[in-house]
């Protein structure tokens, strides 16, 4: 039987093991539309998303917009998805029956993520806290992705060190969150970038479906 390579795995989690990209459309349209701005298309947000939600609105809103206006926006967002955050979100087909295999075969799993604390907390209770040790979001006295300090706390909790975990995410975010942290990196294909995109960020291994993750777990 293969030697395992890597005894732990860290996911993103939007584009990675969730399709969130229609619940926050709708909340970003909910908390434009508070204050009449125009409404963003499901296209833009994919390419507006991975930076954090603060970061989100900052494109979402018309060029120019003050910042307390824009803080109104964000606080609208965010009491709209703290309750709508799982009406149209799914996981990626084939996500479940990897995070079981990769439990059955006794991986360490952790998410970090730049969403926020509360909404990965309520995605966590609906669909991972079966399979996984632990999920970090954004919150305060913690660096977001890129910096390594989410992949640093996960690492602790699970008491593993890095060169023994790889990182699986979808954006440029992701790659460069993986190379702060001097880990290992599998860039999955069905996110919110395309393969040029992530090509073009550096990513050098790649996988079309989950299962695929698997084998590389391996020496």
């Amino acid at each position: 039987m293969r030697s395992q390579k890597y005894e732990a795995v860290i996911f993103d989690l939007d584009g990675t093991l969730l399709n969130t990209l229609e619940d926050l459309r709708d909340s970003v349209n909910y908390g434009l539309a508070q204050y009449g701005m125009p409404q963003r298309s499901l296209e833009e947000i994919r390419h507006f998303v991975g930076n954090g939600v603060q970061r989100l609105i900052e494109l979402a809103v018309p060029s120019g917009t003050e910042l307390q206006l824009q803080e109104k926006i964000f606080e609208s967002f965010r009491s709209y998805y703290k309750v709508h955050c799982n009406d149209k979100t799914r996981l990626y087909p084939g996500i479940e029956e990897l995070l079981a295999e990769l439990k059955r075969r006794g991986f360490l799993m952790a998410i970090v993520s730049n969403k926020l604390q509360e909404g990965v907390d309520a995605l966590w209770e609906q669909y991972f806290k079966e399979f996984l040790q632990t999920a970090i979001g954004a919150r305060e006295g913690i660096r977001k992705k890129p910096a390594p300090d989410t992949v640093t706390e996960a690492l602790r909790i699970l008491n593993i060190p890095g060169q023994r975990a790889v990182y699986v995410g979808d954006s440029e975010v992701d790659i460069a969150t993986a190379r702060n942290s001097e880990m290992d990196c599998i860039t999955v294909t069905w996110g919110f970038r395309t393969r040029k995109e992530q090509k073009q960020a550096g990513a050098a291994v790649f996988v079309d479906k989950p299962a695929e993750i698997i084998p590389l777990l391996y020496l």
